[in-house]
């Protein structure tokens, strides 16, 4: 008889997604009255039962992009950066394979740092195209956030390597531009390219506000990415704006 060890073994080499190797499994082991066999065999059923549970989630966020199967790219849009009191406000734009499926994709803002990153790699290896436009702090105080997004918007989707066909935006439309657009709303949580648009965005964007604190120490910029976090304000109103604050945010705060 097999130690409850070499069953364990076994099982963390079986692939989840290989339902015979699966049922293999749990038929010899299923009946094994041994209390740590009996856990292992409900792991790997707890397993195959949250992959599919992720299959169906990933589906229902394809409704919109199977919703226009005439459009051969479709390119998701997001945004990042809108709330923060310093830094450039950026915006995603991701064309995937019809039939790319990534798992545990989903809004940037439900997953963690580490996954982000992970994720960030795999969409940007499998995507046709991707690209991330960015407005400075600058713009953002000469044209408002509102506009700076529209035009960090427009610069992803002129930088993308291939021309989409549609674009599904989070929420909003974009002035501009010709491209058919369907804006939905939380699109972030409801589309996979539009997921991704937001994953690539965030990333890059954090990415840079690390950078930022190493240049700006005392603000904190590396933990709260620019936004207005307590101990962001009063290093503020203590130190007075680094050249990367946003003026048109700060001014009520330092009056």
């Amino acid at each position: 008889m097999k130690s409850a060890a070499e069953i364990k073994r076994e099982m963390e080499n079986i692939d989840i997604e290989d339902a015979s190797a699966v049922t293999a499994f749990v038929g010899e082991y299923g009946s094994d009255e041994r209390t740590s066999v009996k856990a292992l065999v409900t792991r790997l059923e707890k397993a195959v039962s949250a992959r599919k549970a992720e299959h169906e989630r990933l589906k229902a966020m394809r409704a919109f992009e199977d919703k226009y199967p005439d459009h051969s790219l479709i390119c998701g849009i997001d945004e990042v950066g809108r709330g923060p009191l310093a830094g450039p406000v950026m915006a995603g734009a991701v064309i995937l394979p019809k039939d790319c499926e990534i798992l545990y994709i989903n809004d940037s803002k439900k997953l963690s740092e580490k996954k982000r990153e992970e994720l960030y790699d795999i969409i940007t290896d499998r995507a046709l195209a991707w690209a991330v436009g960015e407005a400075s702090h600058e713009r953002i105080d000469e044209i408002n956030i509102l506009n700076a997004t529209y035009e960090a918007m427009r610069t992803a989707i002129a930088s993308l390597d291939q021309t989409p066909t549609l674009l599904l935006n989070d929420a909003v439309t974009i002035p501009g531009i010709s491209i058919k657009q369907v804006p939905i709303i939380k699109g972030d949580a409801k589309s996979v390219s539009i997921a991704a648009a937001s994953i690539v965005a965030k990333v890059t964007r954090d990415r840079l506000m690390t950078e930022f604190d190493e240049k700006y120490p005392g603000y904190g910029f590396a933990s709260n990415k620019g936004y207005g976090s307590a101990a962001h304000i009063a290093a503020l109103k203590e130190m007075g704006p680094c050249p990367i604050h946003r003026k048109s945010f700060i001014s009520d705060l330092l009056a």
